[in-house]
């Protein structure tokens, strides 16, 4: 396994798997928290425009216990290079969660059990592209960790020329999907988004993603975007930043820019690639 540190604390971990594959995981200083940040695939499937990983094809999925020592691993790190514990884990590396769901509840589940790391489960976040029948089945299976979206669009046709999953799970489908979901669960759903140039940067957007915000009760991350390899996707510049968030938070919606961390070590969303 190799490990790299970015400038501002943040590590990136190379695993290598019994059979010569390689995932990366990634743990996130901040001044409250450590984030572990986990993957669920060796690659993905999902081909989504602005992603490194999606580059990788998906070579298959990783069982519970890979996925449980990513996180012991990072839980290691976080004591031995930050004298602290770690707080939080997020499924938003290599791969789609819910493509590998069995896998990923055997995981939490030994993650969040007395006899593994005992962590609530509340500190706990997966994240989709929005597979709807299987956040309907997450709801029916009555989890307890929280569930964030990766959405970046709230118009079918912007969706799905970015991200192709939406041509089978349209943003109408989502909706029904986290209706659902909020019923069962009565948990606030996080909207994961990253506002680009020329692409979503438009008033138009904005009021696309304040009107799906109002199916149910969310938050939305306007997330910095981090650069690829002869990407074609450009960060919108800070006006549209704003843009969006003085909407969303005008109409009660809770807004946060998140910046991202990692980026000098391509450990930053998106990037995960097996550049290492």
């Amino acid at each position: 396994d190799t490990m790299q540190q970015s400038a501002d604390g943040t590590i990136k971990n190379a695993v290598k798997l019994h059979d010569g594959l390689v995932v990366e995981s990634v743990l996130i200083p901040t001044e409250k928290r450590i984030t572990a940040c986990v993957s669920s695939q060796v690659g993905c499937s999902l081909g989504c425009k602005f992603c490194a990983t999606a580059r990788l094809k998906r070579m298959r999925n990783l069982n519970p216990d890979e996925i449980y020592d990513q996180v012991a691993a990072i839980r290691q790190q976080s004591e031995l290079f930050f004298g602290r514990p770690l707080t939080n884990i997020v499924f938003m590396g290599m791969g789609e969660p819910l493509l590998n769901y069995s896998n990923v509840i055997a995981a939490i589940e030994k993650i969040t059990s007395p006899h593994g790391l005992n962590m609530a489960a509340k500190r706990l976040t997966v994240s989709t592209v929005g597979i709807a029948k299987m956040i309907i089945k997450m709801a029916d299976d009555g989890v307890k960790f929280n569930l964030a979206v990766s959405l970046h669009a709230a118009l079918n046709p912007t969706r799905s020329s970015i991200m192709p999953i939406n041509d089978t799970n349209t943003l109408e489908d989502l909706a029904e999907a986290l209706k659902y979901w909020y019923a069962k669960r009565k948990r606030k759903v996080t909207y994961e988004y990253v506002v680009w140039e020329g692409i979503n940067d438009k008033p138009s957007d904005a009021e696309a993603l304040l009107k799906f915000c109002k199916h149910v009760p969310c938050k939305v991350n306007l997330i910095e975007y981090n650069p690829i390899e002869d990407g074609e996707f450009r960060q919108a510049g800070d006006a549209a930043l704003q843009m969006y968030q003085h909407l969303l938070e005008s109409n009660g919606i809770t807004t946060r820019i998140r910046k991202s961390r990692g980026k000098d070590i391509d450990a930053a969303c998106g990037q995960l690639a097996n550049k290492t």
